[in-house]
Order: C-alpha cells, then sequence, then structure tokens
C-alpha cells in the first residue's frame, strides 16, 4: 500500500521550505529520492532546502555536466545527486547501476531516462511542474508498506482490545491524519496515511501497561480478555506498550509505521524526530479517551486522575512539552 499527496507551492520559497521538510519524513536507508519534472520546475530549488535541512553546508547545483555529486550530511551519511538529463536509457541505466548498493541516500534527477517509472529500492518519487503561478508538488511513498483497515482489525481482535482503547485509537488516528493535512495546506510534506495507520495502532497493546483498578467505570476484564492479555504480557516481558506495539510491526514487516509509533510516549521525546512522530504524539495528548480536547483540557483530566502523585508532578513537565511542540507546529494558535 504506497502514499500520495500532492501541494501547492506558490513561490520558490516555499519550494525551498518543502524540500527542508522531506528531511523530516524518511524512515530508513538506503533511499532513491526521484526528481521528476521540466526544466525550470523546481528541482534544484527544492533539493536545496532538503540539503540544508540536512546539514549540507556545500552549494548544491544541478549535476547536469558532471553527472553526480557526493555530499556528507551533518549525521555522516552520504547523498548522492545523479542527473540524467543528458544520457541515453543505455547510460543513464549503466551510471545508475554503479551506485545501486549505495546505503545513503541517492537522488535521482530525471529518473525516467533510465526508464525507470517504479521503485526498484525504497524509493519517494517527488513531481515539480508549474501550475498557474507556483508549482504543484506530487509526492509518491515507496519507501513504507503500510497495513490495510482489515489487517488491523484482525490485530485488534487476536489481542482483545479493549472497546474503549479501540474507541481512543480510531480517534487519535483521525486526528493525525486531519493535522497532517493542515500542514501540507502550508507547503509541508507529511503522510496522512501513514498518520492514520499509526493512531489506528499505537496503543494496540496498551493493556501491557494496566495497573489493576484503572479500568473506566463499570469496565471489567472477562476471562478470555484476562488470559489472552496475560500471554502477551509474557511475549513482551519487561517492555512498556510503545515498544512492545513497536517489536509487533516490526514482526509484521511494517518497521517504518513502528518508528512512528515508538516515541508517542512521553519518555522518548528526545527520539522524536520526524513529522509523523510529532504529529502523532501530539494527537494522542489532545485524545480525551475518545474526544479531541484542547491540551488545557486534557491535561486537566491528566492531573484529576492521578492527583498528588510523582505521575502528576510530571504532568506540569509533560504539558509544557506539548505546549511548546503546540507552537512549533501551529504557531497561529491550536488547531480544532
Amino acid at each position: 500500500m504506497n502514499e500520495k499527496v500532492t501541494i501547492w507551492l506558490p513561490d520558490a520559497k516555499k519550494t525551498t521550505s518543502c524540500g527542508e521538510s522531506m528531511a523530516k519524513t524518511f524512515y530508513d536507508v538506503p533511499l532513491d529520492i526521484c526528481l521528476r519534472g521540466e526544466l525550470g520546475a523546481g528541482k534544484t530549488t527544492f533539493l536545496q532546502g532538503f540539503a540544508r535541512a540536512l546539514g549540507i553546508t556545500e552549494p548544491i547545483t544541478s549535476p547536469t555536466y558532471a553527472l553526480e555529486q557526493r555530499y556528507e550530511t551533518a549525521k555522516g551519511m552520504s547523498l548522492i545527486h545523479i542527473d540524467l538529463y543528458r544520457l541515453r536509457a543505455k547510460q543513464a541505466k549503466e551510471l545508475l547501476s554503479t551506485t545501486d548498493n549505495h546505503n545513503g541516500i541517492r537522488v535521482i534527477e530525471w529518473p525516467e531516462r533510465a526508464e525507470r517509472s517504479t521503485a526498484e529500492h525504497p524509493t519517494i518519487f517527488i513531481d515539480l511542474a508549474e501550475e498557474k503561478s507556483g508549482r504543484s508538488l506530487t509526492c509518491m511513498f515507496e519507501d513504507m508498506p503500510l497495513p490495510s483497515k482489515d489487517d488491523i482489525y484482525q490485530w485488534r481482535k487476536d489481542v482483545l482490545l479493549p472497546k474503549h482503547i479501540v474507541a481512543h485509537c480510531d480517534a487519535v488516528g483521525a486526528f493525525a491524519e486531519k493535522l497532517a493535512r493542515l500542514l501540507m495546506k502550508s507547503g509541508t510534506i507529511a503522510r496522512p496515511q501513514a498518520l492514520l495507520r499509526a493512531g489506528q495502532v499505537h496503543d494496540l497493546l496498551r493493556f501491557i501497561d494496566f495497573r489493576p483498578g484503572a479500568a473506566p467505570p463499570g469496565m471489567m476484564e472477562t476471562t478470555e480478555e484476562t488470559k489472552r492479555h496475560t500471554d502477551w504480557k509474557r511475549r513482551y516481558k519487561d517492555l512498556h506498550h510503545e515498544a512492545a506495539c513497536t517489536e509487533f510491526l516490526k514482526e509484521h514487516g511494517y518497521d517504518g509505521l513502528a518508528a512512528i509509533v515508538l516515541t508517542h510516549g512521553f519518555s522518548r521525546s528526545k527520539e522524536r524526530e520526524t513529522i509523523e512522530q510529532e504529529l502523532l504524539f501530539y494527537a494522542d495528548k489532545r485524545a480525551k479517551m475518545d474526544v479531541i480536547v484542547s491540551l488545557d483540557e486534557r491535561f486537566r483530566d491528566f492531573r484529576k486522575r492521578y492527583g498528588a502523585s510523582k505521575e502528576s508532578d510530571q504532568a506540569e513537565i509533560w504539558f509544557r512539552e506539548c505546549k511548546d511542540l503546540e507552537e512549533k507546529l501551529f504557531p497561529e494558535g491550536a488547531p480544532f
């Protein structure tokens, strides 16, 4: 299951900042980024923003004559920029083959010269086209498989996920998707479908952390639920639910989705590097059970439930962290 998004960019400044946002939505290397578009469509402008966000300080220019340029990111990862514009199909294929084993990022301009229209490696396709007074950018993600709605339904059935947790996951997923689409309107690349799925599974194993007596009023586990949940707790012994769900997703081949889910708890704030990780965390903290509320209301409820305790004291730190993230992502004010 691939994901496709389209963003309108009114000027070169937005094209550059959109390129910067690409640096916050990839999950693994090696990775190919195929840049497609006519001359003057903004490919170099987009790439300059992407490179800058990766910490590359050298000027990025089109390697039309050199054919290939190599750069090093701030984290020591290699980026290869290849331009196939002047090559025939056979030459283009031969040039690409020399870097097929590259374990960093490979940016390929004019990939169609190599008769390449489908992904041979984990690939993100970027198509830029002039539109009205600006540019249209279409991004096709073919680097991260996503589970289907039926897959998630079956997983919930397998673990006997409590109904109130199902409702919470669905609310968080829908809200995270909505937030991603809002950011896209301002020129930020995000993955709304991946966020929908991440939200739907982020608390798939939430019962692993349940404390005795912590269920909502009027809700009690059945004998079968207790037995099934105990089995899952044994399977992921010594893991909190975020890490357990991450392992579960990896076991099913969804490593990218696992990376988004891993950091939705408070304990991993320093590991939150991608826009999807930030949006899932934020959406989760706006959801009071299955109702989206303000951070103020969400944390009032948190303090009420925990009373005077270590968790309540820590909540003030968490509240500030959430507020800071909200101001960073949505400087014009809390959305919705």
